[in-house]
């Protein structure tokens, strides 16, 4: 969607790079309240029917930005009030972390059949003859739904020879994978946080650009500027995002020149995970339980307790590799301020809701650090730098990848007991998540290891991502045939968190 939503994409990225500019440059947070005009300059609409909407809009992202809830439009409310409570450089979430924006709404219709003008009246009419509501009428141009009798159970665009009737859904909502997107008195679009699980498909799916979650920009570069020690953990699924012709360790150093005191990839903390998952499948299943679920993606997680809670004591124990990389850093650095660089929003909740909160202070996405190096007039690619350390092996390098994570510990755990033959199933999407539960739930996987991603394809389609799925996977593809450690279990970098895993579990 990146490619063809890119018009969203840029004012985004400008939103981000204006809210860095003023972190960087010292400049009081009352600097944002003409931001607008920077980020949507003239007197003429370009997206929207008037430009004091678009503008309307780009307030209510600035303040997302920031760290705070957006404005009702019944209300007033200065766009700077309450900026002085974020004006810290610790992390500033409260939730909710993903918001609507109602300026920018519009209200698209929900969930619906419809026949389109491919109808030929014909003599058959299958359409009317399927639906068991009666919804279905001949009208003069064509058949008629009714759409209070509807069920919206398909049946009729499955009858017709002629794919004459379509549906349709608010898009927001068909990216939603939980239900948790509803609708206000208006129409437009609510999201139920109870049912939320930070997915951001909603925010990516969305033309209008109407949704969209909170950032920790302006918090993260005042830690910077305060001369704290801030280290980042990048996820593995950062190759590629920055430029065909940028290279790993080009990306490493521009983060560094952003005053990051170092960066380590979080594939090592991969490689932690799927070794402490190897072990804990090889203990647990069949003996414990039926099956095991990854702990990597937190959306899948919180998708679990939501809808199948019987099923979460299922979900490994093990940490997911953003949290054994905060660890490791923690380890060689006790005044380590950590910050997670990566391809997904569910990567905030994870930080603010668990135990990972103490060792991980700031999350951004690969979009929100493009905005970073914008306002910093960084150019990845046109930094010299020589080749960096190895940090994680060829398996925990491909962990972005949907089925990276099983296959990784598959590996692994057979390795380990060369006498246990292991199953897997992957599915990607919350939808698909859903279906492969409703099997498991059957009996039908008994023994197996589920691995669950919420993003089509993966983590390298996360929300926060910059550049095209496919592009990123061949990118990731080639960097896991470029490591020297083809399994975890031959990575030196981890030697003594090895040692104490093979030992303890």
């Amino acid at each position: 969607m990146k490619e063809i939503y890119g018009t969203l994409v840029d004012i985004r990225r400008k939103v981000f790079a204006e809210v860095a500019r003023v972190a960087y440059n010292d400049l009081d947070v009352t600097a944002l309240e003409d931001s607008c005009y920077r980020i949507v300059p003239g007197e003429v609409a370009k997206y929207r029917d008037n430009i004091f909407r678009e503008r309307a809009v780009v307030d209510e992202r600035i303040r997302l930005a920031m760290g705070m809830d957006v404005r009702k439009i019944g209300e007033f409310k200065r766009l700077t009030d309450g900026f002085d409570k974020v004006d810290i450089d610790t992390n500033a979430y409260e939730k909710p972390l993903i918001n609507v924006i109602k300026f920018g709404c519009e209200a698209c219709p929900t969930k619906a059949y419809y026949t389109t003008n491919n109808c030929r009246k014909c003599l058959a009419h299958p359409c009317i003859n399927v639906c068991p509501v009666n919804a279905i009428s001949m009208g003069r141009n064509g058949t008629i739904i009714d759409t209070e009798k509807c069920v919206k159970c398909g049946r009729c665009a499955d009858a017709c020879p002629y794919n004459a009737i379509v549906q349709y859904d608010r898009p927001c909502a068909a990216a939603c994978g939980v239900d948790a997107i509803k609708s206000d008195e208006f129409g437009r679009a609510e999201i139920d946080q109870d049912a939320c699980v930070a997915c951001g498909r909603c925010i990516a799916e969305c033309p209008f650009g109407a949704i969209s979650d909170k950032t920790q920009i302006f918090q993260l570069i005042k830690a910077i500027k305060a001369g704290k020690r801030v280290y980042g953990a990048i996820a593995p699924s950062y190759i590629g995002q920055f430029g065909a012709k940028t290279s790993p360790d080009q990306i490493i150093e521009a983060i560094k020149q952003l005053g990051f005191e170092d960066v380590i990839e979080v594939a090592l903390g991969a490689d932690l995970t799927t070794l402490h998952e190897a072990k804990e499948y090889l203990e647990r299943v069949p003996e414990e339980i039926p099956f095991m679920g990854t702990s990597c993606c937190f959306s899948w997680t919180l998708m679990i307790r939501n809808k199948f809670p019987e099923f979460f004591e299922q979900v490994s124990d093990s940490g997911s590799p953003m949290r054994y990389t905060a660890n490791y850093i923690k380890e060689r650095d006790p005044e380590a301020v950590i910050c997670f660089i990566g391809p997904c929003t569910s990567k905030k909740l994870e930080a603010l809701d668990t135990k990972v909160k103490s060792d991980v202070e700031f999350v951004i996405t690969f979009e929100e650090l493009m905005g970073m190096l914008v306002a910093k007039n960084i150019e990845p690619s046109e930094i010299e730098v020589e080749k960096n350390e190895e940090d994680g092996s060829a398996l925990g390098r491909g962990y972005p990848i949907a089925g990276g994570v099983a296959e990784s510990v598959k590996v692994v755990a057979e390795k380990i007991a060369p006498d246990r033959d292991i199953h897997i199933q992957g599915a990607h999407t919350l939808s698909e998540c859903m279906k492969m539960l409703k099997i498991a739930k059957a009996g039908k996987l008994d023994g197996y290891l589920l691995e669950g991603m919420a993003c089509p394809g993966g983590c390298i389609a996360g929300v926060g991502t910059v550049a095209s799925v496919n592009r990123v996977k061949k990118s990731i593809e080639k960097y896991k045939k470029d490591s020297e450690f083809p399994t975890p279990l031959e990575n030196t970098m981890i030697e003594k968190e090895r040692e104490i895993i093979q030992n303890n579990g």
